[in-house]
């Protein structure tokens, strides 16, 4: 009896935690939902021209041919810290959304990138 208690209650609980852990290949499916997608850092990309000034961190693959991106506001730079490193393994948590048909992230603080 208490391991189907005990059962029922990690059922319960799961849809709680709201964030599941994905690869960069496979936020495609999951427009709208909140996560932590990891991967290798492909590359790093300032779109200085655009409006905002968006930096783009994409995982495993690079720009221009992109799977995933990590996007960081101008605004919110200082309070992103330091950008990772080309090759480094890092994970971005927050709400996936498309932008031209490419998932991405916003990133507004350090919290939503762990290594």
């Amino acid at each position: 009896m208490r391991s189907i208690l005990s059962a029922a209650v990690l059922l319960l609980c799961a849809p709680l935690s709201g964030s599941q852990t994905l690869t960069a290949a496979q936020t495609r499916e999951h427009e709208g939902e909140n996560a932590t997608v990891c991967g290798l850092v492909a590359s790093v990309r300032q779109a200085s021209s655009s409006k905002g000034k968006p930096t783009y961190i994409n995982l495993d693959i690079p720009w221009p041919n992109q799977i995933f991106a990590a996007v960081i506001w101008e605004e919110d730079l200082s309070r992103v810290g330091p950008l990772p490193r080309l090759g480094a393994h890092i994970c971005t948590k927050g709400v996936i959304s498309y932008y031209h048909g490419v998932p991405e992230i916003i990133v507004r603080s350090s919290g939503q990138i762990l290594p």
